[in-house]
């Protein structure tokens, strides 16, 4: 039996406009080709001189030990290698055959699209239909090809006819809405007057349209707009984007068939050009339009379907009509307009049948539905046009009520292909959301597996390897053991052999006797620490991988912490004094290494201290900013020593996690999770009982602070009293029962311009004179008060003086953030 070929795609991520459909066009022809399929992502390529991330490493495992042929989305790899960089990247997988797409390499079979054609139909619509004489225009990074393609053929277009380029109406952006947004913002305040806009992708094209908004302009009423791709996202925009539509799909698709080729050892073509198409929707003033250019025949029909010769032209025009990848419905058009024929014959109800089963097949294609909402149009334009003189009014109400009912299921079904579409996005965002609690509270790898083997199945995983690479034995990262193995939705014990790091799994696991889809993510925290690669089933949510690739490294990097932790606290259990006090060094490292490196968050002017006692305790603070202001979190772990330290490491990373994962989360919530988390691991694990007060406030930039735990007061001097506010909270101890949900409740206050927020841990309060008298609460509000209206850094300074001037020698930590809230400046 011959054995089953295997093809590997490269891209940067799975999730994206681009990504999505190269990634489909390519797992549908890999199907029909009967070929396995591994797609690895992880990330970018690194810029010139750096060295490869961890992310990227992923892409230096594949190689002919697991596939027969490479194909590399290098559009998507190239930002900051440009096509040099693209050039020795592919030649590397030498002597592997290999295509690019998007970018045409030299010496390597590329598939790319036909970029300056698309700027011409652009740029010649808004000055031949339009009459705009003065297109601005938003390109791509410079150091990617096709966007230097796309800019070289906008200055064609304009000299093709006869207008002037003027450097003052170009800026560039990085294919995102908010680069275009600041590149169009950088054209208006140049201040030269532009009557229509180009962008190299739809993103930046839908960016220029929400600053053109902003500055009082209207699209398409006061100059039209257009993109480039004909992203999703182009159809559902306010306006609609008319744009230009790559056959992106059929790319995929192609680039299957030729590596399949290469592989067998056949010639290809070097170089393969894709034409694209101007499609026209609301942002250029033109609407949908539907109908080509051109009929089939000028001749009129005088039967109820054209001739044979007719026939075959308007098959075509129905066929170019909707996108719909090469190959995979083939005569769908000829099917339909057979099924009219037999309709108008007699057979009631035989064309909306044919038309449900094609929007079905359609979409199981990857097809958008709403495209053949125009098919129809066209096909009534015809009918009505061949008709001529010798119209039939029977005829003519027959065919009325076939387009009229073949609009209402076109429509139906593309509303639920939208609504399911829209159902998948939610529900994968609740499983993340689930997962990411889940794995962010993993703090050790069995208790890891464990998740897997219950979160995985939820987002339609199946068979999936997570492998970690060896490096007890091999420190040169060259093998991998499997931490996890799953196959038919059931957890298998993972063999324990190691193996080389390039065959990605296990033995067996990949290239068995069914085909299949896979797709390889690297396990990596940041950009530096490299663990292994994860290998799942193709077929969740897209949105899925990307997240996982992120929270699967972060709950590896969780657990090897974790690890060491409690490797030191055993250590430090069965030393004797001197060791006790080396180990009182890693937990003021472990201490003072967490605290936030810089102090930002829009609308707050910060300062914080930690001093760490002579026994060091386990005082903890936290700074997380947010796109929508922040969270501040305070606490103090019972005990001294590292075993405290470990507690509050504990806190740290899992309330940095979460917050992260849902910046808009209740704090009670958020606590809540973080204690059975703490429970679990101190009293089941560590066999000890810490505990630790904890108070976590979610601030937003209007001023409202949600907040919930259980610590000291919280201190507010008013501005505009100049007296301090204390607001107690009034939650339970972290770690000291097995849940708290109960008794977990959020709380709100509002901050007002000029106020300043205090918070402190029980080392300010309780330091005590050499007559054994406590610094105290009053004493700590006298001094902010008569320092309200000083700097945060000089109130925290004045708060640290009074103290240390009170206690010279304090037996515990001392932790002060200081706080003044500034409230937004309304024009």
């Amino acid at each position: 039996m011959k054995k089953r070929r295997t093809i590997a795609l490269l891209m940067d991520y799975v999730r994206g406009e681009y990504q999505s459909e190269v990634r489909f066009g390519v797992e549908r022809a890999a199907e029909a080709h009967d070929v396995n399929l591994i797609i690895a992502f992880g990330e970018t390529l690194a810029c010139p001189g750096a060295a490869s991330t961890a992310q990227n490493s992923m892409y230096h495992l594949i190689g002919a030990e697991t596939v027969d042929g490479i194909l590399v989305a290098s559009t998507t790899l190239c930002h900051h290698v440009g096509i040099e960089g693209m050039k020795r990247f592919c030649r590397s997988y030498a002597p592997l055959p290999i295509c690019s797409l998007g970018m045409a390499i030299d010496g390597i079979p590329s598939l790319v699209v036909d970029n300056g054609l698309g700027l011409d139909l652009s740029v010649g619509h808004l000055v031949d239909d339009h009459g705009c004489q003065r297109v601005a225009y938003i390109g791509g990074p410079p150091s990617n090809e096709e966007a230097e393609v796309r800019a070289d053929a906008y200055r064609r277009a304009l000299a093709d006819r006869t207008l002037r380029f003027d450097e003052r109406l170009v800026a560039f952006g990085s294919f995102t809405i908010e680069t275009g947004r600041a590149a169009m913002r950088e054209i208006i305040g140049r201040g030269a007057a532009f009557d229509a806009v180009v962008a190299a992708n739809d993103n930046m094209a839908l960016g220029a349209i929400e600053e053109l908004k902003a500055h009082g302009l209207s699209v398409p009423r006061d100059l039209p707009v257009c993109g480039f791709d004909d992203a999703v996202i182009a159809r559902f925009a306010k306006p609609s984007l008319s744009t230009i539509r790559q056959p992106i799909k059929r790319i995929g698709a192609r680039a299957v068939d030729l590596i399949v080729r290469m592989i067998e050892g056949e010639p290809v073509p070097e170089y393969n050009l894709f034409p694209v198409e101007l499609t026209l929707r609301e942002s250029c003033g033109c609407g949908y339009q539907v109908e080509p250019a051109g009929a089939p025949s000028s001749k009129a029909w005088s039967a109820p379907l054209p001739s044979a010769r007719q026939r075959d032209d308007l098959e075509r025009l129905l066929e170019k009509s909707v996108a719909i990848p090469a190959g995979s419905l083939d005569g769908w058009a000829g099917l339909l307009l057979s099924a009219l024929q037999e309709e108008l014959e007699g057979t009631e109800g035989r064309f909306l049948r044919a038309v449900e089963s094609l929007l079905d097949a359609a979409g199981r294609e990857g097809a958008i539905l709403e495209h053949f909402q125009g098919m129809i149009t066209l096909l009534r334009e015809q009918f009505r046009r061949g008709h001529g003189a010798l119209r039939d009014a029977v005829l003519d109400e027959a065919l009325e009520r076939i387009w009229h009912a073949s609009r209402i299921v076109i429509g139906s079904a593309s509303v639920r292909a939208e609504g399911q579409q829209r159902l998948n996005v939610e529900l994968a965002s609740l499983y993340l959301s689930w997962s990411a609690r889940s794995f962010s509270t993993c703090l050790s790898l069995p208790i890891l597996r464990r998740m897997m083997a219950s979160e995985l199945p939820r987002m339609q995983f199946s068979r999936v390897a997570v492998s970690l690479y060896d490096t007890a034995h091999d420190p040169q990262r060259t093998t991998m053991k499997a931490l996890f193995l799953m196959e038919d939705g059931r957890e298998l014990e993972p063999p324990a052999e190691s193996f080389p790091a390039r065959r990605l799994a296990p033995e067996g696991f990949l290239g068995g006797r069914e085909r299949t889809s896979m797709i390889a993510l690297p396990v990596a925290f940041g950009d530096e620490e490299k663990f292994g690669v994860a290998v799942l089933n193709s077929g969740a949510n897209e949105m899925v991988y990307d997240a996982l690739r992120l929270q699967i490294g972060s709950a590896v990097k969780a657990a090897a912490l974790h690890w060491e932790v409690v490797r030191q606290v055993e250590l430090r259990e069965r030393l004797e004094q001197e060791k006790v006090r080396q180990e009182s060094v890693v937990a003021a490292r472990i201490q003072t290494t967490l605290v936030p490196a810089q102090l930002s968050v829009e609308g707050l002017e910060l300062s914080a201290v930690m001093k760490p006692a002579a026994e060091v305790g386990g005082d903890y603070y936290d700074v997380l900013a947010t796109d929508e202001g922040g969270w501040l979190g305070i606490g103090d772990v019972a005990g001294h020593g590292l075993a405290a330290g470990l507690v509050m490491l504990m806190i740290q990373s899992m309330i940095s996690a979460l917050t992260r994962n849902d910046p808009r989360a209740s704090p009670g919530d958020i606590l809540s999770a973080v204690n059975g988390a703490v429970y679990e691991n101190v009293r089941g694990r560590l066999k000890r009982d810490e505990h630790a007060t904890l108070l976590l406030l979610r601030y937003e930039r209007s001023g409202r602070v949600t907040f919930a735990g259980a610590h000291d007061d919280i201190i507010v001097c008013r501005a505009r009293t100049r007296r301090c506010v204390c607001i107690p909270s009034s939650g339970v101890w972290i770690g000291a029962l097995p849940a708290i949900d109960a008794m977990t409740r959020d709380a709100e206050f509002v901050l007002e311009d000029g106020d300043v927020l205090v918070l402190y841990s029980d080392g300010v309060t309780e330091a005590r004179n050499a007559h054994h008298e406590q610094f105290g609460l009053e004493r700590l509000c006298s001094t902010i008060e008569s320092s309200q209206s000083a700097p945060a850094e000089a109130i925290r300074d004045r708060i640290l003086g009074e103290v240390e001037g009170w206690c010279p020698s304090p037996d515990d930590d001392i932790t002060v953030v200081v706080a003044r809230y500034s409230a937004p400046r309304t024009l």
